[in-house]
């Protein structure tokens, strides 16, 4: 479904089990209003995945609801408000995980993009991501919190190495996780005419690469379009993950 809003937002999505995978961990949220949009990515043996991803999607956005009004929030504000909102999804399921053993060690990742006024605040936590594209000029907004990344960024290994290393998958931040805090990074970028996103759980990155996305994101003027397309690319690249896509136009 394509929505066009006051906030001259037009957003598709599109969220699919895959080829490899019995059940959908994935969750995302494509605000009424515009005003958010969120992919969550589940882990956890059985059902628990799926309850995290859940969990994820229904406790930010309500804390969003009420602690932000997306017209005059002032930006410091704003900032407070999605960490507070995260943290407070974070507690919720390590606590629900720990209470209830067909849950334990469940967990999720989040991109998360929130407009206000003319500006978007951009954040996440695992493997799930947030590009932008202004021009033809595709650029990743967040950073995984994997394993392989992290050698990466100490220089430990090189990026070709990262991209097949046996710890890309590994994250070590995520909501849920046991024993650690989570360190949120939230991005603060204008809105312009022009100006397009994704959402993505690493069931598209598993399955496409940069060029890939970026040329599929540049000639779609339609954001589900552009959104199916990208998830039929992931799919018939070999994704063994579920996946999930949210497209973003600015108009």
């Amino acid at each position: 479904m394509t929505d066009s809003v006051a906030k001259s937002i037009r957003s598709g999505a599109v969220c699919i089990t895959g080829d490899y995978r019995e059940n959908n961990e994935d969750n995302y949220l494509a605000e009424k209003g515009c005003h958010f949009f969120l992919v969550a990515d589940g882990m956890g043996g059985m059902s628990a995945g799926e309850k995290a991803s859940e969990m994820c999607v229904q406790l930010v956005s309500q804390k969003l609801r009420e602690l932000i009004d997306f017209n005059s929030t002032l930006p410091e504000q704003v900032t407070a408000a999605i960490d507070k909102a995260v943290h407070h999804a974070n507690a919720e399921i390590r606590m629900t995980g720990q209470s209830n053993p067909d849950l334990y060690k469940m967990g999720t990742t989040i991109a998360l993009f929130v407009v206000v006024g003319q500006a978007a605040y951009i954040t996440g936590l695992g493997d799930s991501r947030v590009y932008s594209m202004r021009g033809q000029t595709l650029e990743q907004l967040t950073k995984d919190h994997t394993m392989s990344q992290a050698l990466l960024d100490s220089g430990t290994i090189s990026k070709e190495e990262a991209a097949t290393h046996r710890y890309r998958n590994r994250l070590h931040q995520f909501l849920g996780a046991e024993g650690r805090g989570i360190e949120l990074k939230i991005r603060r970028c204008s809105l312009d005419a022009g100006d397009r996103f994704i959402l993505c759980s690493d069931g598209v990155t598993e399955g496409v690469d940069d060029d890939t996305l970026a040329t599929l994101l540049y000639e779609n003027d339609d954001p589900q379009q552009a959104a199916q397309g990208i998830v039929d690319a992931a799919q018939s690249g070999g994704s063994k993950d579920n996946i999930t896509c949210i497209v973003l136009h600015i108009i």
